[in-house]
């Protein structure tokens, strides 16, 4: 059993839990994520992890509440426990010493896995730039933390409450047609057709851009392969191969059909939810 040491709403949707688990903490790595149980019959949740303490043991994770399983666990508390929480999973985040000049591009809980990422960067002594996206102020999550880590930071709204009132991608085009030559490396995290819409940008310029694919994973083990996916022609799982990859080389189109796959399932399972709720 796992406890939950501190939790925190950042949305409506959106939640922080740190949970004690020494093992995990300890052996924690920049694109590493664990795979939770809530309880005996819960499902398997994949979840990045976007920060882990090794002197106190604790990891955060950055949660959004989208399906049945996640909305049970935002009903968990500090003193709660959560029963499994097996990691850490996937390849760590290659880091690459010789690229100085770092752009990350966050979209909504996009910017709890690509801040370990900038942290790495940043330790190397490469400048981190980052822009940032959510439907209004309140989707922009974690700023304290990405800026004190980033030499720079972009928000975008798409309500104009904060920064550039629209999309990540128009900063993008902006900064790359100034200087298509600025940035050693893209890394670009948040939703899939976020991430397909940075790379038509950057692949213009043959700009290095690296991409998370771990919205699409169910499993974290590579055997339901839900997360299979076509990278340069060949067949990756993104849970054991992954979760990064070399953003050129992904098929987006394929991975978009894909996370659609059990969509009824889910909706099922929702309201399925709602009604045990409205009968108890």
């Amino acid at each position: 059993m796992y406890k939950i040491t501190q939790k925190k709403q950042l949305n409506d949707d959106v939640y922080q839990m740190t949970v004690l688990a020494p093992r995990v903490a300890k052996r924690a790595l920049a694109g590493h994520f664990v795979v939770i149980r809530i309880d005996e019959v819960g499902e398997r949740i994949p979840l990045t992890i976007s920060y882990a303490n090794k002197e106190t043991g604790e990891v955060e994770l950055v949660i959004q509440s989208v399906g049945h399983s996640t909305r049970k666990l935002k009903e968990y508390n500090e003193g709660d426990y959560i029963k499994d929480i097996m990691g850490p999973l996937g390849k760590p985040t290659v880091i690459h010493s010789d690229r100085k000049n770092i752009l990350g591009i966050a979209g909504g809980v996009g910017a709890a896995p690509i801040l370990p990422q900038l942290i790495a960067y940043k330790e190397t002594g490469a400048k981190v730039t980052l822009i940032t996206g959510g439907r209004t102020d309140k989707h922009l999550i974690l700023m304290d933390r990405l800026s004190a880590t980033c030499d720079e930071v972009y928000p975008c709204t798409n309500d104009g409450s904060v920064g550039h009132k629209g999309f990540v991608t128009d900063v993008l085009k902006d900064m790359l047609a100034k200087d298509p030559h600025q940035f050693d490396e893209v890394i670009a995290i948040g939703p899939a057709v976020m991430m397909k819409a940075v790379v038509e940008i950057t692949k213009q310029y043959n700009v290095p851009t690296s991409v998370s694919l771990n919205p699409i994973m169910i499993d974290g083990t590579g055997m339901c392969g839900e997360c299979r996916v076509s990278v340069g022609g060949e067949t990756k799982f993104a849970c054991v191969d992954g979760p990064d990859f070399d953003g050129l080389k992904v098929d987006f189109d394929e991975l978009m059909r894909r996370q659609r796959i059990f969509k009824k399932e889910e909706e099922h399972a929702c309201r399925m939810e709602q009604e045990v709720k409205k009968n108890a």
